[in-house]
């Protein structure tokens, strides 16, 4: 086992559940964090990063615990002005604080700062002691195809479109022709464990798996450890149900391993899918069942654990 930290895949809300429990059972200055970046978009002209500041509001405990994004107890009056003066592209939810975010990233890119750098930067003004690093600082958008032919990016098939089924196929082509962010690949290297968060196999880890020498790095590892993110036969949030068929699995957690298989040596499973550790453990995979639907921050803790200990870093 190689000497440096954990290094964790994530991207969306159960990913940052799960790094909360993380950190409450290691040390955070040890934990580097490689975040999906194919959900960023421009929004009036802000860049917005949805899972970089998903993830860091949760770690900094100011997260709307409803919604699992944004600032909790922010106020949209920005949103409700524009609203009046060009309602017709005004459908993805900035509130006033997370604004400032947005606001900040795009002053800072504009003046050369690089993407690493102010990840960096917004962490340590929210007081994250965990390294945040984007997949990548090139363009990576995802693509998700409709059966009528329509190319939507992901914000605008999930919030605009409200996820609907008709998905023919998603296009992770902007992140395979991109280069990973300046530390991912040694981060990845170098961990003495490397974990794949509960997160959508498809566009969530799907995007960094596609960046070109990532899924290299972790076939030669091959000891990654997953928390799967189908819990009976259904996401926890968010439409995998509805994208996961496109990379020809079932939506199971048996589906997601055989997804993985190629670079994990074990899974963690909830309870409910007991049933599944058999067939999971015939991928070659090492599978546990656990309780995975992270209702507190101490089943979170506890999953995390089990994480760690699989992954021989606890």
């Amino acid at each position: 086992m190689s000497e440096g930290g954990v290094v964790a895949l994530a991207g969306g809300v159960g990913a940052a559940r799960f790094l909360e429990g993380l950190v409450q059972v290691m040390d955070p200055a040890e934990l580097t964090v490689v975040v999906n970046t194919g959900d960023d978009r421009d929004f009036f002209g802000l860049r917005v990063c949805p899972d970089l500041d998903i993830v860091t509001y949760t770690l900094a405990g100011v997260v709307d615990r409803g919604t699992g994004w944004g600032i909790e107890g922010d106020s949209f009056a920005l949103l409700e002005a524009l609203r009046r003066l060009r309602s017709d592209d005004v459908w993805f939810n900035l509130g006033d604080r997370d604004l400032a975010t947005h606001v900040h990233r795009t002053q800072r890119l504009r003046d050369g700062a690089s993407l690493c750098e102010v990840t960096a930067e917004v962490g340590a003004a929210f007081g994250v002691r965990a390294r945040l690093l984007p997949m990548t600082e090139d363009p990576a958008a995802t693509i998700i195809v409709r059966e009528d032919g329509t190319r939507t990016d992901f914000e605008e098939y999930l919030v605009r479109d409200g996820a609907p089924d008709d998905v023919a196929a998603v296009d992770l082509s902007a992140a395979a022709a991109a280069r990973p962010a300046p530390g991912v690949i040694d981060a990845l290297e170098s961990a003495r464990a490397v974990l794949v968060c509960p997160s959508n196999p498809i566009v969530s880890i799907g995007t960094i798996l596609a960046l070109p020498g990532v899924r290299a790095v972790l076939r030669a590892r091959r000891d990654a450890v997953a928390v799967s993110p189908i819990i009976g036969g259904r996401p926890v949030k968010g439409p995998a149900d509805r994208l996961i068929p496109t990379a020809g699995v079932e939506v199971s957690a048996l589906g997601v391993a055989q997804l993985y298989r190629d670079f994990c040596s074990g899974m963690v499973i909830d309870t409910v899918d007991r049933e599944l550790l058999g067939p999971i453990r015939d991928l070659d995979l090492r599978a546990r069942a656990e309780q995975t639907l992270m209702r507190s921050s101490r089943i979170a803790a506890d999953l995390a654990a089990v994480t760690l200990e699989m992954a021989g870093a606890r």
